[in-house]
């Protein structure tokens, strides 16, 4: 039998069980004003045992739709972060409010720190279940801290030394077209960008845009000082895909034109078998706790990564995202650069397909 301890934080019943995030209980009312008011009295209780934490689940209030989301959220976290370098589809619902993800239900999601490849990234997510599914889809945590604790200390060091780097090749086809990553049409925009937020890119044959970025694989918590595991590493490494997919897609694309990889930030790669100690460390961390309607949950983006179980039936979570965190206040070691990406092809003895800016731009 799993024993639920009640946390000692004054007015706030805190649930802690293994296997489950922190779930803060509220006091039944009457309408979504009442709730309100109250997260508002609470506001600073509620975000110093997410500190604690690095989530918390908050069952009990009566929020029923985006518009009731949207209001908690401007409570719990009023200082809004944009979705910038899009990798994944999503639902805009407006105010700042997206679909947690339009991904198939039934692909699980591996645990990641929301955009840990940009410069300014959210320091905290809100999300919210507006429909319940009918078995699985929690959306899954993990503390980085200790991800950061269970790594060898060769493997450890490594990336504290070097960073990682993510390579990006975009497609039409697979993965997003850098159209919409960047959210614009013209390739001197996304240029600038890239140039603007230490990206390096490439033009390659046929218009198609490669890119790399060299970013801090660990990052203090500017507010804790606490050092954590931060980046998508073991999540875009191919060795994380399905083997069957992995294959179609080295085949189609090419050992070097995958729509997402990762390597070492000095270029070099992990075996298989060492990724696969970096991703037996995020399921040794893994909680979930089944949603209700109504719930929310606040993520620390740095403290912990989330995820999402595969699902059944309809599912409604929505998430914002807030706090924004520039990456220079969180003493990255090495500083972000822009990788190899201008002069070689971050694959050992390939060289890149190359070409020029596109015609008339």
């Amino acid at each position: 039998m799993s024993l639920t301890s009640h946390a000692p934080t004054g007015t706030l019943d805190v649930r802690c069980r293994p296997g489950s995030p922190a779930v803060l209980v509220t006091p039944a009312f009457g309408d979504l004003d009442d709730a309100l008011a109250w997260l508002t009295g609470q506001r600073a209780a509620i975000r110093a045992e997410l500190l604690r934490h690095g989530s918390l689940m908050i069952r009990g209030l009566p929020v029923r739709d985006t518009a009731g989301f949207a209001a908690a959220r401007d409570i719990l976290m009023p200082q809004r972060t944009g979705y910038r370098e899009k990798a994944t589809p999503r639902t805009d619902f407006g105010a700042g409010v997206f679909s947690s993800t339009d991904l198939p239900a039934a692909q699980p999601i591996r645990l990641h720190n929301e955009n840990s490849y940009t410069l300014e990234f959210p320091g905290t997510l809100l999300f919210g279940c507006l429909t319940a599914p009918e078995e699985g889809g929690a959306t899954t945590v993990g503390d980085m801290r200790a991800v950061l604790r269970l790594l060898p200390d060769g493997l450890r060091d490594r990336f504290a030394a070097h960073g990682w780097l993510l390579v990006r090749t975009y497609s039409e086809l697979a993965g997003l077209p850098w159209q919409t990553t960047f959210g614009t049409d013209d390739p001197a925009v996304a240029q600038q960008y890239c140039s603007a937020n230490v990206i390096g890119y490439r033009w390659l044959t046929g218009g198609a845009l490669r890119t790399e970025q060299r970013r801090p694989a660990v990052v203090t918590h500017p507010l804790t000082g606490e050092q954590s595991w931060f980046n998508h590493f073991a999540f875009w490494n191919r060795w994380a895909l399905d083997a069957d997919v992995r294959d179609v897609l080295i085949e189609t694309y090419g050992e070097d034109g995958l729509p997402f990889d990762t390597y070492v930030g000095d270029g070099s790669s992990l075996t298989r078998s060492e990724v696969e100690t970096v991703m037996a460390a995020y399921e040794q961390v893994t909680v979930r706790e089944t949603w209700q309607e109504g719930d929310l949950m606040l993520v620390d983006n740095i403290l912990n990564a989330h995820g999402r179980e595969s699902f059944t039936g309809a599912r409604k979570i929505v998430v914002a995202m807030g706090d924004p965190v520039v990456l220079a206040d969180c003493a990255p070691q090495p500083a972000p650069s822009r990788g190899p990406c201008s002069t070689s092809c971050p694959v050992p003895g390939r060289e890149p397909r190359t070409g020029s800016l596109p015609a008339g731009k």
